[in-house]
């Protein structure tokens, strides 16, 4: 008898040590498992009412069952409460809040106690390993993972990188690339998430980052801090763009980067399956990082828009294509690298544009200031774009105008204001003449030229206007389901090309003056500041 007890002590310390490595979990962890299942076989044997605990020696494999009642002052349940005066007869000195216990004989595991106490241990070892894998995987975001295609699911490859599983899913696979069960394969581990199933391990060979921790591998001065990767865009499986700069000015980014005869970035690129890759140089200047960006294309001008994040770009005409590239992808990726809307246009048509609004703007100061076509195109010639910017700006640069003097500039700025107020009277009697109300002319943002768009698509009351959204008004694409073609649809100020926050704005405070909103308070910076400028 005590020689099978001692084997079925001895048994259980091999099982629980057993089930630890295999599962690389703590030793502890199954023995707590083993105790939960058993103190649950025990419960259905002596009554589920009762507290049942067990207990497993970790030296020795002892299992010791316990029937746990609490010191309470007023019982509630007899099964698990025992009060002050009967507690304290069993152990003196007890007080409300302590643990008596009683020692329960062992009991003998039937077939179904047996099958119970399995599936605890089972379910408990099988938490324990999830959250082994979470902990040591959610650290090692950010790094490329080495591992075996273990399967195939549904387009998603499944690869087992040792102590866990990470799934490539479709979308995050180079196109193409035929990955077999068996393979070795390297990936950029970019995710992993605590999930009712079990860890997810999210694993990306089509990540950008996947391109720069390849290039720390194999360039040790990217490895050593000494030549930064600032930005990476990729067209996965058939072009990359990576923006290089180096913190010594004795070392060469894009050289090193390359290798001798290429070898560095040819490692790379058999990695990516033959993927294109542009090294530029970074620069903190916005202009010439977008130049370098749309190499191998020659760029003649960069005129740049930094309210809208946009820039033009203006290329020899034989340029256009190689800029462009093939489906527009020398421009989309040079777009995602530097992070700004980049627009390009041949020589000849930015030459015919340009052409176009001189004449535009020569006419209009013709007709609106009465003056000849040589003053209207000396005006153009010197900037100015609109009749606001001759009524507003100083009189004394206006008349260093070569062959202006200061009579001239006072005549012309006066015939500007008197143009500018007669085509306000206009517009507003526009406006009330469409029935657009004071409320609505009133929204801090809108113009009369806005005011007048709206009425005319019978946009009249504040409250009509704030029902809008920001795309309503600026226009926005959809797909026509017959044709599966993106279309644009026009928004109710389409023609003033208002920019989405811009929209946004005038929409709240719209919403505001409706009273749909509160207005949001002022910081108490401002708040002060107001004040004082009102006291004094």
């Amino acid at each position: 008898m005590n020689a099978g007890v001692s084997a079925n002590r001895l048994e259980i310390l091999q099982i629980a040590d057993a089930v630890a490595r295999e599962k690389s979990i703590d030793k502890e962890i199954v023995i707590a498992a083993m105790a939960d299942a058993m103190a649950k076989a025990a419960r259905a044997r002596y009554g589920a009412e009762n507290d049942i605990r067990a207990d497993i020696d970790p030296k020795t494999g002892e299992v010791t069952l316990r029937r746990v009642l609490t010191v309470v002052d007023e019982v509630e349940d007899e099964h698990t409460q025992i009060d002050v005066a009967r507690a304290q007869r069993k152990k003196p000195g007890a007080v409300a809040g302590d643990e008596l216990s009683d020692t329960l004989p062992p009991v003998e595991f039937g077939r179904v106690a047996a099958q119970t106490a399995k599936q605890v241990i089972t379910q408990r070892v099988r938490e324990a390993e999830r959250d082994r894998q979470y902990e040591e995987y959610k650290d090692r975001v950010g790094e490329i993972v080495n591992g075996v295609v273990k399967r195939a699911e549904f387009g998603n490859v499944i690869v087992d990188i040792g102590r866990a599983e990470g799934v490539v899913r479709r979308d995050q696979s180079i196109p193409r690339e035929n990955l077999q069960v068996g393979d070795r394969v390297r990936a950029f581990l970019y995710d992993v998430r605590r999930e009712t199933k079990g860890p997810q391990i999210f694993l990306s060979r089509a990540h950008p980052q996947f391109m720069a921790k390849l290039f720390s591998l194999e360039v040790p001065e990217v490895y050593d801090g000494v030549i930064e990767i600032r930005a990476v865009a990729r067209d996965p499986g058939s072009r990359a763009k990576i923006a290089v700069l180096s913190n010594d000015s004795s070392i060469d980014p894009v050289g090193a980067c390359v290798g001798m005869r290429g070898a560095r970035v040819q490692a790379v690129v058999s990695e990516l399956q033959g993927e294109k890759i542009d090294i530029i140089p970074w620069s903190p200047n916005a202009a010439t990082f977008i130049v370098n960006a749309l190499q191998p294309a020659e760029v003649s001008k960069v005129v740049m828009d930094e309210d809208e994040n946009r820039v033009e770009v203006v290329v020899p005409d034989e340029q256009l294509s190689l800029a462009i590239g093939r489906r527009g992808q020398n421009v989309r990726l040079a777009s995602q690298l530097t992070g700004w809307q980049i627009d390009i246009l041949t020589e000849e048509v930015e030459s015919a544009r340009r052409t176009k609004e001189f004449e535009e703007r020569s006419k209009l100061f013709q007709e609106a200031l009465d003056v000849d076509e040589t003053m209207g195109q000396l005006l153009a010639t010197e900037g100015f774009a609109s009749m606001e910017e001759i009524a507003l700006v100083d009189l004394d640069d206006l008349a260093m105008i070569e062959g202006f003097d200061i009579d001239t500039a006072e005549e012309l700025q006066a015939r500007a204001k008197d143009h500018i107020e007669k085509l306000t009277a206009e517009l507003d009697a526009k406006r009330v003449a469409l029935g657009v109300s004071d409320d609505l002319k009133a929204i801090e943002g809108l113009t009369l030229e806005h005011l007048v768009a709206l009425g005319e698509q019978g946009v009249k009351t504040v409250d009509d206007f704030a029902g809008f959204t920001a795309d309503e008004l600026t226009g926005y694409f959809e797909t026509n389901r017959k044709t599966n073609e993106r279309v644009r649809v026009p928004g109710a100020l389409d023609s003033f090309n208002l920019a989405v926050a811009d929209a946004e704005a005038l929409i709240m405070n719209a919403r505001i003056a409706a009273g749909w909103i509160e207005a949001p308070e002022a910081a108490p910076e401002e708040a002060g500041a107001s004040d004082d400028g009102a006291g004094s």
